[in-house]
């Protein structure tokens, strides 16, 4: 299985400073490979996941102060855009390339599919079996987060951030930059059926 095509100097476009500059390459080296995977991808998870998948990449807005520190694209249920609903994430940053599930804060049903987590907390503590995984939420995009086990307490505590005003989650898997040179589809997308059982009590509640 081919690898991703990402470079070392990909990664190393996330330490340019200077929003314009890395702006620009962003858009000229990392973007157009993400339209490419998004294409190419949003199949595979479809077949392999059995659910349909629509894939969009990040648009960053020119108007912010400070470049992005991460780009990805996102999986998810509409063909119209991905921010509304939980959705499936491949991103890459300075720190590596990570599979990701995702709700932002601006998502619609939050409090649903929080109370839906925590009912469901001991079932996706059995599917994950201990499994080591990554909480990215407010992280600083130069080190991959430490892993934690998801236990119940884990689960819990996806909850009870999906609850808050203005609560989201954002955890999975990352490979460093040393590995994520050499990653695969394959591995992407198993790291991706990992996340389906968490990604399946997300969109069960989608729009």
């Amino acid at each position: 299985m081919a690898t991703l095509g990402f470079s070392r100097g990909d990664f190393e476009v996330f330490a340019i400073e200077g929003f314009n500059a890395r702006m620009g390459k962003i858009y000229e080296r990392i973007r157009p490979r993400l339209v490419r995977l998004g294409i190419e991808l949003a199949p595979e998870l479809s077949r392999k996941l059995h659910m349909e998948f629509f894939a969009h990449v990040a648009k960053h807005m020119r108007r912010t102060v400070n470049p992005p520190d991460e780009t990805w694209a996102a999986f998810g249920p509409s063909p119209r855009g991905y921010k509304r609903y939980g959705y499936l994430a491949l991103c890459i940053s300075g720190a590596g390339i990570h599979a990701r599930a995702v709700v932002k804060s601006d998502a619609d049903k939050r409090p649903e599919m929080a109370r839906l987590i925590k009912s469901k907390s001991a079932e996706l503590e059995k599917y994950f079996r201990g499994a080591k995984i990554q909480q990215y939420r407010n992280w600083d995009c130069r080190i991959l987060p430490e892993s934690s086990a998801a236990g119940p307490d884990f689960f819990d505590g996806l909850g009870d951030a999906l609850a808050k005003k203005t609560g989201g989650i954002d955890v999975g898997f990352g490979w460093p930059v040393r590995d994520a040179l050499r990653v695969d589809r394959a591995e992407v997308l198993d790291a991706f059926r990992e996340l389906e059982p968490l990604y399946r009590v997300l969109r069960s509640v989608a729009s």
